[in-house]
């Protein structure tokens, strides 16, 4: 049972009386004749074939207060994509498949390059970013969550808390963080959030000093969940990165368009895992070695809008610094996990630090060398000024996908 303590500036919704599901979810589809409610599913096609998303479709075709679910396909050939309308064709909420890489939607993203305002690069941000401007252009959902398909320990609960606080009439939150412990198979994980993402912002405010960002994004729990939800109108203005630094992206816009007090996380599960990236010691380019880079990219960039001016000698400063916090946290988490009965493998714990602490030096360098990089992919406000019927072409680009290959 988690405690009810409140830390940080950001309110947090903590799981104390394990509420029945059927009684949140009786709430929710009351909710839901005021407030209409959307799942945003960022989808690789490699996940329908794994074990993780058949048990979430399970789950969902069974929830009762979704009225509209948006799946975004991504990596599929035609027969893949006719495959995936198949394969969530159990849905009984309305639902479609956004196929990212089909001729129709490929052709849309064309003119936006053109017009300057289209994603720069494949992967979840450009997934996610579609699938945002699907749901303004249905108009089904005026609450959205979303959340990953490659989690294996997947319940239904977990929707229905991550949503309850967007969708609760009496609540006036715009946005909402899932939170979670990272344990599995007798051990602790979540490496970057752990060895990374805390002990940096505190490495922050030692060598910078308090900021109101850096007290902001360390009230979050977990602040690189990939579960949140939001009200519709959020989706307008937001600016995500297309890299690694979704998380952290989308926490900042919030804490740049919001105030505190709009803001909440929430506790959506006892237990949590997904699919495991591979440190990758000896490739920047790939697993946590590159997600920890762009992460650490995405804090610089924050903190430069704010009027911090970086130097070598201040990543040098920030690195030292983050090397002694995030050791001493080793030593933490391990007693954690030893009074918990779990494992932890102390030498690759510290050869993640090892390796995080030459990121941020590798970070700090090509922020100083490439000062005019802008990975954000533009807010749906500016894109539909670029092109103001521009939710109508996507519409029908979707619609026409369904109906010819649905028949197939």
């Amino acid at each position: 049972m988690a405690d009810f303590y409140q830390n940080g500036i950001i309110t947090t919704l903590h799981n104390l009386s394990k509420r029945p599901l059927e009684e949140v979810e009786k709430e929710l589809v009351g909710f839901s004749e005021k407030r209409p409610m959307s799942l945003i599913l960022p989808s690789l096609f490699s996940e329908l074939e794994g074990d993780a998303l058949p048990n979430i479709v399970n789950h969902l075709k069974d929830v009762p207060y979704l009225n509209e679910i948006v799946i975004g396909l991504d990596r599929a050939d035609q027969a893949q994509y006719e495959h995936a309308l198949k394969f969530f064709k159990k849905l009984p909420q309305h639902h479609r498949v956004l196929w990212n890489d089909g001729p129709r939607l490929k052709a849309l993203d064309a003119k936006l390059q053109a017009l300057g305002v289209a994603p720069k690069e494949m992967g979840k941000g450009r997934n996610v970013w579609y699938c945002m401007g699907y749901v303004l252009a249905s108009g089904r959902g005026e609450s959205v969550a979303l959340h990953d398909c490659d989690i294996v320990t997947y319940d239904r609960e977990l929707l229905a808390r991550l949503i309850y606080p967007v969708a609760n009439p009496r609540f006036n939150y715009e946005f909402c963080k899932g939170f979670y412990a990272r344990v599995s198979d007798g051990k602790l994980n979540g490496r970057v959030s752990r060895l990374l993402v805390t002990p940096l912002l505190r490495s922050f405010k030692r060598v910078l000093g308090d900021r109101p960002y850096l007290e902001f994004m360390d009230s979050f729990r977990y602040a690189l969940a990939g579960e949140f939800s939001f009200r519709r109108d959020v989706l307008q203005d937001i600016r995500i990165p297309s890299d690694w630094g979704l998380e952290i992206g989308v926490l900042s816009e919030m804490h740049r368009n919001y105030s505190n007090n709009r803001l909440c996380q929430v506790d959506i599960a006892d237990n949590y895992d997904h699919k495991h990236q591979k440190l990758s010691l000896d490739d920047q380019a790939a697993g946590l070695s590159k997600m920890s880079i762009d992460i650490t990219k995405a804090l610089f960039r924050k903190l430069a809008t704010q009027g911090e001016c970086f130097t070598t000698e201040t990543f040098r400063s920030l690195k030292a610094t983050y090397f002694r916090i995030a050791l001493d946290f080793i030593e933490t988490y391990n007693n954690d996990a030893i009074m918990n009965g779990l494992k932890i493998d102390i030498h690759q714990e510290e050869k993640a630090v090892e390796m995080f602490a030459q990121n941020i030096m590798t970070a700090g360098k090509h922020f100083l060398e490439h000062p005019m990089e802008t990975p954000f992919i533009p807010s749906w406000s500016r894109v539909q000024s670029a092109m103001p019927d521009v939710f109508e072409q996507l519409l029908e680009a979707v619609e026409l996908d369904n109906q010819e290959f649905m028949q197939g």
